[in-house]
């Protein structure tokens, strides 16, 4: 898998579920106190855990609260707060470029499209949301208008994601974009 072969030349963000391809990533990050309470925190994981609702640090021992703002915009304050873009894709972009200070970032399984399936690991289990075609055109939008603003900020964003329909960053293969 091409993301082992890059294990230790990268840092690492899994998003949710995606953990369970990079259980070694640096970093952990769902937005949704569901989507924590469904794991039970993941005890597991031993990188840093980071949630966008304050319900999960409050619930399970390890996880940072990471403040997220209701705009669909970056956010390019220097205080921990991201944008929402809906999506907690878009929370980490934000976080990895202006929090973290992220120069390169690589987009992995950034489709942001359904006519593929919802989801890599299929629907979220009831009671979790599921992105409609109306959510993933906002998140697709959201990531697409961040691309300007990273730029300005000197941050190279490449899509190795081959099936996305984000147009906004230059589309490669990932062992090609490390």
């Amino acid at each position: 898998m091409p993301l082992e072969r890059a294990r230790g030349r990268a840092r690492f963000i899994a998003i949710n579920n995606s953990w369970a391809l990079a259980p070694w990533a640096d970093l952990l990050y769902a937005a949704d106190y569901k989507w924590w309470k469904s794991v039970d925190g993941l005890p597991e994981f031993r990188g840093l855990k980071m949630a966008g609702e304050k319900r999960a640090r409050e619930e399970f021992e390890g996880i940072e609260y990471l403040a997220v703002s209701r705009d669909d915009r970056l956010d390019l304050s220097a205080d921990l707060k991201v944008g929402s873009g809906s999506n907690s894709g878009f929370q980490m972009l934000n976080a990895a470029a202006v929090k973290f200070h992220c120069r390169k970032i690589i987009l992995v399984g950034f489709d942001m499209r359904l006519d593929m399936g919802l989801h890599w690991h299929g629907p979220h289990p009831k009671g979790m949301n599921n992105p409609s075609e109306r959510n993933i055109g906002r998140m697709r939008r959201a990531m697409e208008n961040a691309a300007k603003p990273l730029a300005a900020l000197g941050v190279t964003v490449i899509n190795a994601s081959p099936v996305s329909a984000l147009e906004n960053y230059p589309k490669m293969a990932f062992e090609d974009a490390l």
